[in-house]
């Protein structure tokens, strides 16, 4: 049995042993696993209906709730905001009449960023979901043309249709010759914190607690409870099964202030789990220090560091290009208004929404 295999039965596993809004608290979804060119990956299973969930399963919430969230902080001009605000909301019919919300996801870890091992055969993944699940449309997230040009392009022949999702900062190639400034900067701050940096099994039950806490703060409550509201079970779960590295900074009394998860797959890093204690001073550079534990374990272990979406500016001083993040939907077995929604999602989000996402680094 292939480590793959293993790590996607455990969350399988995982997301069975406890009811979903246990892990993830904003969450609905069945998850099970597919074996996709000799690698088991985990599959997403839901129905739609009136009853929106978080993007990580939900189109809908993605392309109108967290766009239009997203332009409150990131278009700072009222009547610009305004008029994209107007934009979006009136896509809503058409984002509806696709019917996304009734997918079957591919490699959905239920994380903002997936990575994805490269699919030879996308054309023999499709027939087999459309013979298991013909009334759902068939997703995959996370696609890019730096780490998936290949799969991109099989799934494109046959018959996926890939719709921009975001800007997300890929860092490749990282080694400890090519440090900018302000890499060198993170990594002198790490050496001389007064506060203690820990890892993996240096966290108890309560730091699982105090992290969602933290996670909390930052994504939640700063940006929009439209993220995964991850709760300290899932933190512990996903840790203790040997899905998460953790890694953190501690105060003079033992207290994490800062915390970060990092999840590997496919060669590549993600740290899905980022936070710390916001009322500390911002001088005290938290977020740097936490970002520049993943960035050094990228290094070391000859990862690509996917840094997701967000902080434009922070992660180009960190030599992380740009890149647009697709969603690769398959619809051509639904209803005729399905694929015609699609087609017209594909064309809006294309003409419109990229040149948007490249101006304001969405």
């Amino acid at each position: 049995m292939s480590a793959s295999t293993n790590r996607a039965q455990d969350f399988a596993a995982l997301f069975n042993a406890f009811p979903v809004n246990a892990l993830i608290a904003n969450l609905q979804t069945t998850v099970q696993s597919i074996d996709v060119d000799g690698a088991t990956l985990p599959l997403t299973l839901n129905d739609g209906g009136a009853d929106k969930t978080c993007y990580i399963c939900c189109p809908s919430t993605a392309y109108i709730d967290y766009a239009i969230d997203e332009t409150r902080h990131f278009v700072r001009r009222h009547m610009l905001r305004r008029l994209i605000e107007g934009l979006i909301k009136a896509c809503g019919p058409i984002v509806q009449a696709a019917g996304l919300d009734r997918q079957v996801q591919v490699n959905n870890w239920l994380l903002s960023t997936n990575p994805i091992p490269a699919i030879s055969d996308a054309a023999d993944l499709r027939d087999r979901l459309l013979a298991t699940y013909p009334d759902h449309a068939i997703i995959i997230r996370s696609l890019n043309d730096i780490a998936d040009p290949t799969t991109i392009d099989q799934l494109r022949q046959s018959g996926f249709r890939m719709l921009p999702a975001r800007m997300v900062y890929i860092a490749a190639s990282l080694d400890d010759r090519s440090l900018s400034n302000n890499m060198k900067h993170d990594r002198r701050l790490l050496r001389n914190t007064p506060l203690q940096i820990v890892s993996n099994d240096a966290f108890s039950d309560a730091d699982y607690v105090i992290a969602a806490r933290l996670y909390a703060q930052l994504y939640l409550e700063k940006y929009t409870p439209l993220n995964p509201q991850y709760t300290a079970t899932y933190i512990r779960e996903m840790h203790q099964r040997g899905l998460f590295t953790l890694m953190g900074l501690r105060d003079e009394t033992g207290t994490l202030v800062g915390v970060t998860g990092l999840f590997e797959n496919a060669g590549t890093l993600t740290q899905p789990i980022v936070g710390y204690n916001t009322n500390r001073p911002q001088s005290e550079g938290l977020y740097r220090m936490v970002m520049g534990l993943a960035q050094n374990h990228a290094i070391e272990n000859g990862l690509f560091f996917h840094m997701s979406a967000g902080a434009a500016s922070f992660k180009r001083l960190r030599r992380a290009k740009p890149t647009v993040e697709y969603t690769a939907v398959y619809v051509d077995h639904l209803p005729r208004k399905q694929r015609l929604a699609v087609r017209v999602m594909e064309q809006v989000l294309s003409r419109i929404g990229v040149p948007l996402l490249k101006r304001f680094s969405l």
